[in-house]
């Protein structure tokens, strides 16, 4: 702006005074205005941006990815560049700007960057900006890019508020549930990492001179049968989102603790880890949408510990899902706000008494 200013001042002396020299003075400025845009495009043609990240990405975490930028031109340099992260309708994927002082002709640059997704989801184009201001400042010149890459980001599978006190709870349900399993002695082997030490078998550890632990059969594996509503009525997409997050981290810290995970949905029906790893399951939730689908049908295993993720709990009622946990609105209520629940009406409330009646007739059962 001084600069235009003193371009515009220049001028009407040089008008006014027909002065030669002024009339110089006012076409170098105007030219060293003309070259600093020229300049800038220059700079930024011919570049060229690729970007890779992890295979497995989660939202709300901040990972490692890679950022490599090339310059096409053979004859002349790239300086003061900056490359911004752009999203319509999210925050930038990058936290901050990355700035490349000076990019050699020909040459492909490598800077390793911070990067974080907001939301789960296929992110099939990423956009991105090249910004630069060289050579004296005056302008700022932007060129745009879009990556034709796709990148499946999974729900967040961190603990949110209420989620690792859900977790306890289950597991709680699930050991009673398959109490007086696994008391046969198996073998001795040796200690693996991060396993409990009240499994350490001292005699033959003190004979060996390494950890030893016993190991004892299961007459059972542990499996959670983990069923995923896809319907949700509207105003729920919140909460349809926040049990999302709620079954992957479930998925996510259960298939970390060895247990058998049979995943159903009205539209898939998945075992782990006989047909895949918990990654399978994470992909399916990163593009589940919400939708009016069939009626759940009754627990494929009658030996599993079953577990629901409902918006309208009313649905199980069937005496099948007498024994199953259900996770419905009031359950994730402290996580969302108490506006959530009351937006929930009454069907939630129903839903609520309906669960708690079959949760009492689940322990009656349990008792008997």
């Amino acid at each position: 702006m001084l600069f235009t200013a003193a371009i515009v001042m220049v001028a009407l002396a040089a008008v006014a005074s027909a002065n030669n020299l002024l009339f110089l003075i006012l076409a170098t400025m105007l030219s060293t205005l003309m070259v600093s845009g020229l300049v800038s495009r220059l700079c930024l043609a011919g570049l060229q941006l690729d970007f890779l990240v992890p295979e497995h990405v989660s939202a709300g975490r901040t990972i490692a990815a890679k950022l490599y930028v090339r310059n096409t031109k053979f004859w002349m340099p790239s300086f003061s560049i900056h490359v911004v992260g752009m999203e319509a309708d999210a925050p930038p994927v990058l936290e901050s700007a990355v700035y490349f002082p000076v990019i050699p002709g020909g040459a492909t640059l490598e800077e390793t960057v911070q990067v974080r997704f907001a939301r789960r989801g296929a992110y099939k184009q990423n956009r991105f900006a090249f910004h630069t201001r060289f050579p004296f400042g005056f302008l700022e010149k932007t060129a745009r890019v879009t990556l034709l890459r796709e990148v499946i980001v999974y729900p967040c599978i961190d603990a949110q508020e209420g989620f690792e006190d859900l977790l306890a709870d289950l597991t709680g349900e699930i050991e009673t549930h398959y109490r007086g399993l696994g008391r046969d002695f198996y073998r001795i082997r040796p200690y693996e990492a991060f396993e409990s030490a009240r499994h350490v078998d001292w005699k033959a550890t003190a004979h060996t001179g390494d950890l030893q632990v016993r190991e004892f059969a299961r007459e059972q594996e542990q499996t959670v049968e983990l069923f995923l509503d896809l319907e949700a009525p509207p105003g729920m997409q919140e909460w349809f989102e926040q049990a999302v997050n709620c079954c992957a981290f479930l998925a996510w810290r259960l298939a970390g603790r060895a247990v058998g995970i049979h995943f159903r949905t009205q539209e898939i029906d998945f075992r782990l880890p006989e047909e895949g790893d918990v990654y399978t399951v994470l992909k399916y939730l990163a593009l589940v949408q919400n939708r009016s689908g069939k009626s759940p049908e009754s627990p494929a295993d009658e030996t599993s510990f079953p577990i629901v993720l409902t918006a309208l709990p009313q649905k199980f009622s069937d005496p099948s899902w007498a024994a199953a946990r259900i996770i419905g609105p009031d359950s994730l209520a402290d996580s969302l706000g108490h506006s959530l629940a009351n937006a929930a009406g009454g069907a939630v409330e129903s839903g609520a008494a309906l669960t708690g009646e079959k949760q009492h007739n689940g322990d009656r059962k349990n008792r008997s």
